[in-house]
């Protein structure tokens, strides 16, 4: 096996999975399980079907294509509104889509109906992060026009929040995007779903101030890592050692704490900034910028400080860690969902699923 090198644990994932599910299951909530961050890992998919998972969430069409060539029978969403130039295979391998265009809409229809199908939407709501969808005030109106299109067929609305503008999911923005849906229906315009949560939104579900109206969820980083990242914190019900990074040390030296000369910018562009403690004990780890957010990195054993990488070399401080080290050693760090996302998508990290 090489190195670096990132290990899933199998039994805290399904721990994950069961809680998570119950929660959801318990307040008639539909899951969908976001497998997006790990490339639609077809293993990951079924394990997570297999324990409770509603639905399969993916933002990329290709990931959908993989599971299902894998065999993963779904259900699929597609979780990033679709380019027009791939709703063909949209329409093709994606079972529920969101939306936030007419005009996309239109294009759904059109290629749906061709195809003798008609394609579920949720159609996105803004209601404050300004990332996708028709802008809260507008919502209504352009919803039931969306409904009205032919080859499609509105499975609900939702909403995104925490990803984009930081903005925290609570009871005034969930009563808002509630508030439209009956507007909506008010209209005699049916739908199933009220997608209004992320991870973000868990803590709603747990001090039982979700609004009755939403019964969508779409969780990834809560499954997958334990963590929220948007209200910076861990779920103490979930367990957070379901991924672990194994890097390597290449070189072991005493050297000063700041740099020798004049300092510009760093290979990423930045302006590095360092405090004087002497000289310190560093080892240099076989991974960088490339592959991994380091801030986002978390070391396992303590004495150990990450201080700053460029794109393939990581330097750590371990002047105080109570052990032994030596060129070769492996060091073992938990992850961010930043930090597991860039890891996931480098070819130079080796991932080893245990299930």
């Amino acid at each position: 096996m090489g190195y670096p090198r990132l290990i899933s644990n199998k039994e805290a994932i399904i721990h994950n999975v069961k809680k998570i599910s119950q929660m959801c299951h318990e307040r008639g909530i539909e899951l969908t399980g976001v497998v997006k961050v790990t490339k639609g890992e077809p293993s990951l998919a079924k394990l997570y079907l297999e324990n409770g998972v509603d639905i399969i969430g993916d933002s990329r069409i290709a990931n959908i294509k993989r599971m299902k060539m894998a065999g993963v029978n779904g259900p699929f969403m597609l979780l990033r509104i679709p380019m027009p130039s791939e709703i063909e295979d949209l329409v093709k391998y994606v079972d529920i889509t969101l939306v936030s265009e007419l005009k996309t809409v239109e294009i759904i229809g059109k290629i749906a109906m061709d195809k003798g199908k008609r394609q579920k939407i949720i159609y996105m709501v803004d209601v404050g992060d300004l990332r996708e969808g028709v802008w809260f005030e507008n919502a209504v109106d352009e919803v039931t026009k969306a409904s009205q299109i032919k080859g499609v067929e509105l499975y609900g609305i939702g909403t995104n929040l925490g990803c984009y503008g930081g903005v925290v999911p609570d009871t005034e923005n969930m009563n808002l995007l509630s508030d439209i849906a009956r507007k909506i229906r008010n209209k005699e315009t049916n739908f199933k779903i009220v997608s209004g949560g992320n991870t973000a939104a868990v803590y709603l579900i747990e001090n039982n101030t979700l609004p009755k109206e939403i019964n969508g969820y779409r969780l990834g980083e809560s499954i997958i890592l334990g963590t929220d990242t948007t209200n910076n914190r861990s779920f103490p019900f979930l367990r957070q050692d379901t991924f672990t990074l194994e890097a390597e040390i290449i070189e072991l030296k005493t050297k000063p704490s700041v740099p020798y000369g004049k300092i510009g910018r760093d290979a990423m562009g930045r302006v590095p900034v360092f405090e004087d403690f002497g000289n310190r004990l560093k080892a240099i780890i076989a991974i960088g910028e490339q592959d991994i957010q380091p801030d986002g990195m978390i070391p396992l054993e303590k004495g150990i400080k990450v201080l700053h990488a460029s794109s393939d070399h990581m330097v750590l401080d371990v002047t105080e860690f109570n052990g032994e080290l030596d060129i070769g050693s492996i060091l073992k760090f938990r992850l961010t969902y930043g930090a597991l996302l860039r890891s996931m998508t480098s070819e130079y990290v080796e991932k080893i699923w245990d299930f």
